[in-house]
């Protein structure tokens, strides 16, 4: 056998080598695209019914949302009528009846003018706003 035989044996080896070694790349390189395959498929038949049921899910949220806005419109226009009602009834019920405490405080202090002849004393208050009087800080209030 002359070089050149050789050689020629030696790339017709290698090349059978690299063949071979392509040939089961290949056949595992299509096992795992009929995998990947199968995976998409599954995970395809199961997103489906999930985003239908996801949709579902939203639909159903915006008609909650709906209600509770309506509800909340409700109870501001309940909120706004009781305060109309709080502010009717103080001004009709109010002004009479600081009129009748007012009159019961002086039907009080009468009587009890007559019963002394005299005033009742109490004591005298100087009040100035934001300031407080340096008499009126060690005195204690009567019962």
């Amino acid at each position: 056998m002359t070089g050149g035989e050789v050689a020629g044996i030696l790339v017709a080896v290698f090349w059978a080598i690299l063949v071979s070694f392509l040939a089961v790349v290949l056949v595992r390189l299509a096992q795992t695209l009929r995998a990947t395959t199968r995976l998409v498929a599954e995970v395809t038949e199961q997103a489906v019914p999930l985003l239908a049921d996801a949709s579902a899910t939203v639909r159903s949220a915006q008609t909650q949302l709906d209600r509770v806005d309506a509800i909340a419109s409700d109870v501001q226009e309940v909120t706004s009528n009781a305060s109309a009602l709080s502010t009717t009834v103080a001004s009709t019920f109010g002004g009479p009846l600081v009129k009748v405490a007012a009159f019961g405080y002086g039907v009080r202090r009468a009587m009890s003018r007559n019963k002394n002849d005299r005033p009742a004393e109490q004591p005298r208050r100087t009040v100035i706003v934001g300031r407080t009087v340096p008499g009126a800080r060690g005195r204690k209030r009567k019962g």
